[in-house]
């Protein structure tokens, strides 16, 4: 029973935002009232308090309870916002006209309801951000007895906490939540899919195809299949999840140690969120916070030369680490009997991978056609649903390919069904805990505009980075680092953007390469130990350690550590110019070019091998020449200190393909 009303609520929550963000016909507030509560719901359903419990019973009602709970307050918001239900207003007002004048219901309902919030947070990530919330509800109410260093303010009542918080539009019902409303869980039902449409098969076979037996020819796929399906999933952790049970497996086969391989994939998982068109959620933040105001087009542009060099960086790495190791890898694929050349299915497997390409293809031309064509992301997102499921169904309607498990092509109807009904449930499952963290962070955001603290924050950090850029980039590169540990990327980028992201453009940083560099280090946090959630979900599939494996994806994301420090100082990077403006191709193309000959020889100092093993002197050298190349200006200034480096680079290139002819000879 409990399975049948998760799938009516997930298939409810995807039917209500689809239709409401493109033909909306409510408050904002009730919108968002309604998608926070279907949100809660799935929650509340799909991490069930009982579970593990011997005596259910009690907990079983409480669970109940609880949704009784999230369907009396949210639908009391709906109630005293929406005009139709004005018979049952109390005092004859909308709750929006009420503000500084609330009954003491209100304040019960909305006391209710962030206690809501904070559990199925709880429940659906963990405890740190319910934490970081309730430390900041407590800043709120007792702000007068904070020391000079906490930011003191004169202190708030519960009741002007709970209005600003839950009752009105800068809390819970803010722009985190609508951020999630209108853009990213679209994206996730289209992410979601196009998988079901075989989105990961193909992907996979098309990596797999690009390096054959290469060496490292396993790493490399997890790479490419990674960002790939990254840009789909938007997701480090569940990106990790989906591609590498196949890719782990890949490379144990092939040779690399566990950890290495949890560790590779970890790290080309974390920079998925990184690639256009989808991307992950904090890239649909910058448009409701970015300013200047900027499309997602030019989200998308921008984030396009970073996430080649971030994956240029990790295929190099890995081509290098597996010269160093011998992995020859021939015999990694070791291909099942039903996958073999002269099998019988061959021909019928090929089928299946010509309509999941098309499929998939035309998901990703339809989706940028319409945003060239100036339409809003989630008007493009939901046209290119539309694409895949027209297509899908017409397929349904063809004749049969492939097995019960992976065809599209099939006469019957409930499969048919099943294919539209599963990616609800599925976008239910990954994206509810996005709601409700969302949900949460409005409660921060809401404390943040009562008390005033984001503006004391960064005139604080500003002093201290005493106008040095790089000193400024470094607080904040840590300081994103700390809190992604605890919490969803997207979260994370948020509440750095909106606390400190300030400090940057009071330096005179471009604003959008200002986000992006916390969106990046918010991504890189995945794979930073301690807490590296991203390696922590590989190192279970490889059955490694958990330290061992993080480590690993740290090294091996180690050039995207240094790419927003690149884009920052270089915006061309990111197409545009130090004003914001769009700069030539010539100063693109110059900038990209030399941070792509830095990638390369980064990523040859990190794994110590190029040609043959590198010596420490030598790996010396390639490190600050990859530094000069990355950050350095480019300028007739600093002309000559290019040339010194591309000249000392050139040199140990030469030394060691020297050394490995020399080895080759005597080896003949």
């Amino acid at each position: 029973m409990k399975d049948k009303i998760f799938l009516a609520v997930s298939v409810l929550l995807c039917l209500f935002i689809l239709a409401e963000v493109n033909y909306p016909q409510l408050a904002p507030q009730t919108e968002l009232a309604l998608f926070a509560m279907f949100g809660l719901l799935v929650v509340f359903l799909n991490y069930p308090i009982h579970q593990g419990f011997a005596d259910r019973r009690v907990l079983q009602l409480l669970d109940t309870v609880l949704i009784g709970g999230v369907i009396v307050c949210f639908g009391y918001v709906v109630i005293q916002t929406e005009p139709v239900f004005q018979a049952f207003w109390l005092d004859g007002k909308p709750l929006g006209e009420r503000a500084g004048a609330e009954l003491q219901l209100d304040y019960i309902i909305g006391g209710v309801g962030l206690v809501l919030i904070l559990e199925a947070t709880r429940r659906s990530i963990g405890m740190t951000l319910p934490l970081l919330s309730l430390a900041f509800l407590l800043y709120a109410g007792f702000g007068q007895f904070m020391p000079d260093w906490l930011f003191p303010h004169r202190g708030y009542s519960v009741q002007r906490i709970i209005s600003q918080t839950f009752l009105h539009s800068q809390g819970a019902f803010g722009i985190a939540l609508r951020v999630m409303f209108t853009y990213v869980f679209l994206f996730v039902l289209f992410g979601t899919l196009l998988e079901r449409t075989g989105a990961t098969g193909y992907v996979l076979n098309l990596a797999r195809r690009m390096f054959g037996a290469s060496v490292g020819a396993p790493a490399k796929v997890a790479v490419l299949s990674s960002g790939m399906m990254g840009s789909l999933s938007g997701s480090a952790v569940a990106n990790t999840a989906t591609t590498g049970t196949f890719t782990i497996p890949l490379m144990t086969r092939s040779g690399f140690q566990p950890a290495i391989a949890g560790g590779i994939e970890a790290a080309a998982s974390s920079g998925g969120a990184l690639v256009p068109p989808i991307m992950g959620a904090a890239a649909y933040m910058m448009l409701e916070i970015v300013e200047p105001a900027v499309t997602y087009l030019e989200i998308i542009k921008a984030a396009l030369l970073p996430a080649i060099l971030y994956y240029t960086g990790m295929l190099c790495m890995v081509h290098f680490a597996a010269k160093s190791r011998k992995h020859t890898v021939v015999k990694a694929w070791n291909l099942e009997p039903d996958e073999a050349p002269n099998n019988d299915k061959t021909a019928e497997r090929q089928k299946i991978v010509t309509v999941q390409g098309g499929i998939f293809l035309s998901a990703f031309v339809t989706l940028i056609g319409f945003l060239l064509m100036g339409a809003t992301a989630f008007r493009a997102v939901t046209w290119s649903l539309l694409v895949v499921i027209a297509i899908s169904l017409l397929n349904f309607l063809g004749r049969r390919i492939g097995d019960a498990e992976t065809r599209i092509g099939s006469m019957n109807l409930l499969k048919g069904l099943d294919f539209l009904v599963s990616p609800c449930k599925r976008a239910a499952q990954s994206g509810v805990s996005l709601i409700a963290a969302a949900a949460c962070v409005g409660i921060i955001l809401g404390v943040v505009t009562l008390t005033g603290i984001g503006g004391k924050l960064p005139s604080t950090l500003l002093p201290l980075a005493a106008t040095n850029l790089m000193l400024a980039l470094f607080f904040l590169m840590i300081s994103t680092i700390i809190l992604g540990m605890g919490l969803p990327s997207s979260v994370c980028y948020l509440l750095m953007a909106i606390l400190v992201g300030p400090v940057l453009l009071d330096l005179g940083v471009v604003p959008l390469a200002a986000h992006f560099f916390i969106f990046y280090f918010g991504m890189m946090s995945m794979v930073t130990p301690p807490v590296a959630l991203a390696a922590y979900a590989a190192a279970a599939i490889a059955g490694s350690g958990v330290m061992a494996t993080g480590f690993a994806a740290f090294r091996f994301a180690l050039v995207g550590f240094a790419l927003p420090y690149a884009f920052v100082l270089r915006p061309a990077l990111l197409w545009l110019r130090p004003d914001g403006g769009a700069p030539e191709v010539w100063t693109v193309f110059g900038n990209f070019s030399l941070t792509f000959v830095g990638t390369v020889i980064f990523a040859a100092a990190i794994a110590g091998y190029l040609f043959s093993k590198l010596s420490v002197s030598a790996r010396g050298i390639l490190f600050i020449a990859a530094a000069v190349l990355f950050f350095a200006p480019i300028s007739l200034q600093f002309a000559w200190i290019h040339g010194v480096v591309v000249v000392a680079s050139a040199a140990v290139f030469y030394y060691n393909w020297q050394r490995k002819e020399m080895r080759h000879e005597t080896s003949n």
